[in-house]
């Protein structure tokens, strides 16, 4: 079992505290149940506050949280939806991720993650309204207002509703695979997130390092996978010795260039896979492998299935039952 918590404030704006508290809780969960399964729950979630108290809303009702914060035990995942003035939280977060908790800041609940200083040199993003003000009283972390998305060294922010369905089930991919989270979509009548969309700036392939050169490398592939790049190229870009730059980008994904920009095009292809329903002689164009015979050589290599069968074995989970965002 996976530890979820989600902390509460004052302010918090209900949908964005609601749908984590889904998504997590129906993983594992409503998917066997709607097919006559046996549930297999894979995450613990707690509703905690600073003191235990229900969260005032601006509507007519509050958030009821089940503990305190000094009640949690246990925490791999932590969730602020929204922001208030509840600073007792703040020395809570450090400790909790500097035990190795990913922390998700939702909306205006990204001005406790930053002032936490946990996104002190990180990229990080936050609702529209706040942007500006958070931008000018923490100059030291890189917001990208342009991301509904980020993550950044296990530190996720997101601007609003759709992101918070989004991060939910990409954390629901990260800890328990996208399998899973495919189903956890299904059952919910929601779309996957795209992780390669111009909007989301998350990095599922890389581990967490602080190289900026190298997190901007690993953008500019992600947004031209189609082409043929070469490291020699990578290496210019960044005015950078060939053989430093190999160096230097493996020790900070984990993965040489050649290798990363691979798996890269691996993870869009399920994607497409997932949620496309054109020729697989397309999807094999679009991500850079005009040999379509290699691509499925590749592809099978990577999942252990071909094009055709991952498709039909996930195409339908990834559609959201027909519903679109």
């Amino acid at each position: 079992m996976i530890n979820a918590v989600i902390v509460l404030a004052d302010t918090s704006f209900a949908l964005v505290a609601l749908a984590p508290m889904e998504i997590l809780q129906s993983a594992g969960t409503l998917w066997p149940v709607l097919n006559g399964e046996a549930p297999s729950p894979r995450f613990r979630v707690r509703i905690a506050s600073s003191d235990g108290q229900a969260a005032r809303t601006p509507y007519a009702f509050g958030l009821e949280a089940e503990c305190g914060l000094t009640d949690i035990e246990a925490a791999d995942i932590i969730i602020v939806p929204g922001g208030g003035a509840a600073h007792a939280i703040l020395p809570w977060l450090r400790h909790w991720h500097g035990r190795g908790a990913c922390v998700a800041g939702l909306c205006t609940g990204v001005s406790l993650l930053a002032d936490s200083g946990l996104l002190n040199g990180r990229q990080a993003t936050a609702h529209w309204s706040i942007i500006d003000s958070l931008r000018q009283r923490h100059p030291q972390i890189c917001w990208r207002p342009e991301y509904a998305i980020t993550e950044d060294g296990q530190m996720f922010c997101g601007t609003g509703v759709h992101a918070a369905i989004d991060l939910s089930l990409y954390l629901v991919e990260k800890f328990c695979g996208r399998e899973l989270a495919l189903q956890c979509a299904r059952a919910l009548l929601l779309k996957m997130p795209n992780h390669l969309q111009p909007g989301h700036a998350l990095r599922p392939l890389s581990r967490p390092h602080s190289d900026p050169q190298i997190r901007e490398t690993e953008e500019y592939l992600r947004q031209n996978m189609h082409r043929d790049i070469s490291a020699d190229f990578l290496a210019e870009r960044i005015d950078m010795g060939a053989r430093s730059f190999i160096r230097r980008f493996k020790a900070a994904t984990g993965h040489a260039p050649g290798a990363y920009m691979q798996l890269l095009r691996m993870a869009a292809a399920k994607e497409l896979l997932e949620n496309d329903t054109g020729p697989i002689s397309l999807i094999s164009s679009r991500i850079g492998y005009s040999d379509q015979a290699f691509f499925r050589r590749l592809f099978k290599r990577h999942t252990g299935l071909t094009p055709s069968a991952y498709r039909e074995q996930f195409g339908k989970m990834g559609s959201g039952g027909g519903m679109s965002r």
